[in-house]
């Protein structure tokens, strides 16, 4: 006949092993909400000193088109690269299983590598724009959940 030590033992060891069932479920569930993410960098580069919409208005304000706009995390490293199209338009796509929300924000920016002197020979051809992330909501689209971040706002960097 068991020892009742024996038969505590095992009782604990069941009873633990019913409560991580919901823990690992919960952390499957979370695990495919991720793979069912996509996080999605977008923004509009305009043709002014600082990247944004001048004063006047947007409809006077000149897009940007075919800038380069990298994303940088950490000391330097270009984790993406796009180009505006004709509109000045620019979108990365990253995977949420490979990046956190919250170090993506706090780590990371937009670096404009086209110099300025492209879009206006006015404007200078030595410095470049540079943004920080700012996160702005989820949108749904089917079982894909997309997580939306926009320049927080472009400044000037030499």
């Amino acid at each position: 006949m068991a020892s009742f030590k024996t038969l505590l033992f095992v009782s604990l060891l069941v009873v633990a092993a019913l409560a991580a069932v919901p823990i690992a479920e919960a952390q499957l569930i979370g695990l495919i909400n991720r793979i069912f993410q996509l996080i999605r960098i977008q923004g509009t580069l305009f043709c002014t000193a600082n990247g944004r919409v001048s004063t006047a208005g947007a409809s006077l304000t000149p897009v940007f088109p075919n800038a380069t706009v990298v994303l940088q995390c950490g000391s330097g490293n270009v984790i993406s690269t796009a180009t505006t199209n004709a509109s000045g338009v620019f979108s990365i796509l990253l995977d949420p299983l490979q990046f956190l929300l919250s170090s993506l924000l706090s780590n990371c920016k937009l670096v404009v590598t086209t110099p300025l002197s492209s879009c206006n020979s006015s404007l200078s051809g030595t410095q470049i724009l540079e943004s920080a992330l700012q996160f702005i909501g989820n949108t749904l689209l089917g079982l894909l959940t997309i997580i939306n971040v926009i320049p927080a706002g472009f400044i000037v960097s030499n």
